[in-house]
């Protein structure tokens, strides 16, 4: 199966998640699972919640990860900081990167907004291989943030 439909069947299915959510947490760990299952090369794939001073490990599939990462280092906190989806092709080489498993080699984190605009995760997704993501993947993972707005409770 190519990338482009491989997104659009994960896609149809993560609609089908959010149609009939009822918690946050259940929908993003059915929405990892479902990326990890379609996509074998995510060697990670999982959320960080926002929070006002850290991101917070929420659901996800692969090795375990970093509980809590500094708002002003790594990918993860680029994409808050600057509201937009950020891919590196080698992770040693980003400034900053935070190492939560060293076979990690390239990653791609998405912000994750609420219906009103507020970044309220990250997606992230990590690579055991270099240079791993491109626009497409961008596009994909873009359309699943845009998926997952409507299932954040109104603050």
């Amino acid at each position: 199966m190519k990338k482009q439909e491989s997104y659009q069947w994960a896609a149809k299915r993560i609609r089908a998640q959010v149609l009939r959510q009822v918690d946050v947490i259940a929908t993003l760990a059915n929405t990892s699972a479902i990326l990890k299952e379609y996509f074998p090369n995510f060697f990670w794939v999982g959320f960080y919640f926002v929070k006002p001073d850290y991101l917070l490990l929420g659901p996800f599939q692969g090795p375990p990860a970093c509980v809590k990462l500094k708002p002003d280092r790594g990918v993860c906190a680029r994409a808050v900081t600057t509201r937009e989806t950020v891919l590196v092709a080698d992770v040693h080489a980003f400034p900053g990167h935070v190492a939560c498993d060293e076979r990690s080699q390239s990653e791609i984190v998405v912000p994750v907004y609420d219906r009103h605009g507020v970044i309220r995760a990250v997606l992230d997704v990590d690579s055991a291989a270099l240079n791993d993501f491109d626009e497409e993947d961008a596009a994909g993972l873009g359309k699943v943030a845009q998926l997952l707005q409507d299932i954040w409770p109104d603050q």
